[in-house]
C-alpha cells in the first residue's frame, strides 16, 4: 500500500513553503519517521518525515518549487 508524503501544517498564517532539498531519492529504502526532505518558509526550515516504511517510489515536487499545505510531495 502506498502512502503519500504531504506538506504538513506550517504554523499560524503560513500557507506555503519551498522544497529546499530531498534527502532521499526515488528507489531509496526508507524507515518510518526518517527525514525525507526539508521545507523552508520565511520563518523556519523544517524536515518532513516518512509516514511509513518502504521505498520512495515517486518525487512529485522538485527542490526549489513552492508548495502549499496539504500538497502531495511524493509517494
Amino acid at each position: 500500500m502506498s502512502a503519500n508524503i504531504v506538506v504538513p501544517a506550517l504554523g499560524e498564517s503560513v500557507t506555503e513553503a519551498t522544497v529546499a532539498k530531498w534527502m532521499k531519492g526515488v528507489g531509496d529504502p526508507i524507515k518510518v519517521d526518517e527525514p525525507l526532505l526539508e521545507l523552508e518558509t520565511d520563518k523556519v526550515t523544517l524536515e518532513v518525515f516518512a509516514p511509513a516504511a518502504g521505498t520512495l517510489s515517486e518525487i512529485r515536487v522538485d527542490a526549489g518549487s513552492t508548495v502549499e499545505v496539504g500538497a502531495v510531495l511524493g509517494v
